[in-house]
């Protein structure tokens, strides 16, 4: 049950962005820039960070919405599932791994990262700007994920928003004029 009134299950994140219509504009534009904008990450790559981070954070809402999207951009079914229990023996791209094991380290280790883990990302091939493009989704899903959760709005059945949100953020992106 959401901690604040007129936050249901159905529009949760929309409904957080409300109560703050400023904020919510430019939390939308940020995520536009991150997740659509030019990047060496293909927006399949970067949805896929956006729900890993999710996953390993327990946002159900935020991990079943960008879960679907991964898929509408052509990631395998049940991928996501796996990754979260295990990134090496996940049916995946090699290239990605290190990626992800960066993502996963910064999520739980942040203060543990050091050179030796950029540069497997570097040596799998890819370049600062993917690895800065990387650490921004991990931040933005981090930021996003106690944005849902700290207002309690993700209690109950929400997959029904699942399908909707996806369908949205699939076709329309994060933020329209």
């Amino acid at each position: 049950m959401a901690f604040i009134s007129g936050i249901g299950v159905d529009n949760v994140v929309m409904d957080i962005f409300n109560w703050s219509p400023e904020a919510g504009d430019c939390i939308s534009k940020w995520h536009e820039i991150v997740m659509r904008g030019k990047s060496p990450l293909s927006v399949a790559e970067r949805e896929l960070i956006a729900a890993y981070t999710s996953g390993l954070n327990a946002c159900a809402l935020c991990y079943g919405v960008h879960t679907m999207i991964t898929e509408s951009f052509g990631m395998k079914e049940g991928l996501l599932e796996t990754l979260v229990v295990s990134i090496e023996s996940a049916d995946i791209d090699e290239k990605l791994k290190p990626l992800l094991r960066f993502t996963k380290k910064l999520n739980f280790e942040p203060t543990k990262l050091g050179q030796t883990d950029a540069d497997a990302v570097f040596s799998a091939g890819w370049s600062e700007q993917a690895l800065h493009d990387t650490i921004n989704v991990v931040c933005m899903f981090n930021f996003m994920n106690r944005h849902v959760l700290g207002h309690g709005g993700t209690e109950g059945d929400i997959s029904p928003h699942f399908a909707t949100s996806a369908v949205h953020l699939s076709t329309h992106g994060y933020f329209s004029e």
